[in-house]
């Protein structure tokens, strides 16, 4: 009898996974505005999957492509997913331009923003004073688990992104993917590959918002795993921008009530 040869195989995932926030953009710049002078609404024409990136966006986006395409080709990603609404769609799109990667670009609406239902557009101003129930009660419940009426929790954002991962990990195995979506999409991936707890992550959201163009990163690692596993290299990296003397900004997508 032949002797049996036992092959340990890895699960599928991919070798490296770059995740970043679009570059600043008009809707960013409206809401610090808003914020800045207790207005109760955003003074934005868009839709928020319409609003495209600010001029000092587009600067970011630029920063952060030139650093890409300063990679080795062996280390440039293989593919770009993004989320679907306007100012990822550019900045991905320049991030390719200016870093002149034969990457290909593909669009994945489970990327896209949380969706805030009636409290769109709404500052925390705004909504304390014509939604106060809801001001009230997410308050009391954290912005974890509440859902405003046609919204979504992060636990929603999480659910579709636990289907993106799993279909990540499938077709892209081996290979470098890189992400380009928004600060909730940022956070919530976190959750799914550290293992985080609620109260983890809302602890790393207190600390202060993702940055434009901020990466954040995962390596493949097999020592010490049983099927190997993606660890953090990068959290919220942003000398590119730094090195071309570029802003980094920090601006929320869009206002909400106070932090859990």
């Amino acid at each position: 009898m032949l002797p049996v040869s036992i092959v340990k195989h890895s699960s599928p995932t991919p070798s490296v996974l770059w995740v970043v926030r679009h570059g600043q953009s008009a809707g960013n710049v409206a809401s610090d505005l808003a914020n800045s002078r207790q207005l109760p609404m955003l003074d934005i024409a868009t839709r928020d999957m319409d609003t495209p990136l600010s001029p000092l966006g587009e600067r970011q986006a630029d920063a952060l492509g030139y650093w890409f395409g300063t990679l080795p080709p062996e280390e440039q990603p293989d593919v770009l997913l993004c989320s679907p609404y306007l100012r990822a769609v550019e900045t991905a799109r320049r991030l390719l331009q200016v870093g002149e990667m034969p990457t290909t670009l593909r669009v994945d609406e489970r990327l896209r923003e949380k969706e805030f239902g009636v409290l769109d557009r709404y500052t925390r101003y705004g909504i304390q004073q014509k939604f106060p129930d809801l001001f009230e009660q997410r308050a009391h419940v954290g912005k974890f688990y509440f859902r405003p009426p046609g919204g979504e929790s992060w636990c929603d954002v999480i659910l579709r992104l636990r289907s993106f991962m799993e279909m990540t990990a499938r077709e892209y195995d081996g290979q470098r993917v890189l992400v380009v979506g928004h600060q909730v999409i940022v956070s919530c991936l976190r959750y799914l590959l550290e293992g985080l707890a609620e109260q983890e992550i809302l602890a790393i959201d207190r600390e202060g918002d993702v940055p434009n163009c901020g990466v954040t990163s995962y390596h493949f690692h097999a020592e010490g795993f049983r099927d190997g596993r993606l660890v953090p290299r990068l959290v919220n990296f942003t000398a590119p921008l730094e090195q071309a003397g570029t802003p980094v900004t920090a601006a929320k997508d869009v206002p909400a009530a106070p932090k859990a």
